[in-house]
């Protein structure tokens, strides 16, 4: 266990943003799940819709530093593409 005062708060603080950014992994990944019932269902303009309000979540991931930029630029283009490719 730490001793100094500041080793501790920092454990404290580490605590609180691990469950921030937890949270934050789960929200995206559950738009990302709706999108993708929205396109297995075979519905472009709810699929449309889902892609839509997921990629503001997904681009906050990045700002708030859980998500790498690529790796959110790579998930919205595939499923941009799986949308698109809808009939």
């Amino acid at each position: 266990m730490a001793q100094h005062s500041s080793a501790l708060k920092r454990i404290r603080r580490d605590a609180k943003q691990t469950f921030l950014n937890h949270s934050r992994i789960s929200r995206i990944r559950t738009f990302i799940k709706k999108v993708e019932l929205a396109i297995d269902s075979g519905d472009k303009a709810v699929a449309q819709q889902a892609l839509h309000s997921a990629q503001p979540e997904i681009m906050r991931g990045v700002t708030k530093g859980v998500l790498h930029h690529k790796t959110a630029a790579r998930r919205m283009s595939r499923l941009n593409a799986r949308v698109a490719k809808l009939a």
